[in-house]
């Protein structure tokens, strides 16, 4: 069992810069590949990125790609997403979530876990 808890979203400026944590619980999380995901409102929950257990592989959706990036830190059990150069289309619920299998990351099947989500919200 994991259990993951996001913290870091805020009120930031188009251009503007925000680092998003998500903390695990649960010895086993070294051993799972991490993604993040967003839904924007009225939108459908969409892919941001993913990275392997050991930090190796990484995926980003085309949107973000340059601007953003995950990394972890497995001694503590903490996943980020450090996001740059902000837009107000990057207004959403971002999640951290985690899988066993790095499979296809970019879809929502096949993570086992979800935290609750954290508010970003970028103005023009």
């Amino acid at each position: 069992q994991v259990q993951l808890v996001e913290s870091g979203g805020g009120l930031v400026q188009a251009g503007g810069s925000l680092r998003l944590s998500c903390a695990a619980s649960g010895r086993t999380f070294s051993t799972y590949a991490m993604g993040w995901f967003r839904r924007a409102p009225g939108k459908e929950r969409e892919f941001v990125a993913a990275l392997s257990w050991s930090g190796d592989s990484t995926y980003y959706a085309d949107s973000v790609k340059g601007r953003f990036t995950i990394s972890r830190d497995n001694a503590k059990h903490t996943v980020y997403l450090q996001m740059n150069s902000l837009k107000p289309e990057d207004t959403a619920v971002y999640y951290c979530a985690a899988r066993g299998i790095w499979g296809v990351p970019a879809s929502l099947e096949g993570y086992d876990y979800w935290g609750q989500g954290t508010q970003v919200t970028v103005s023009s």
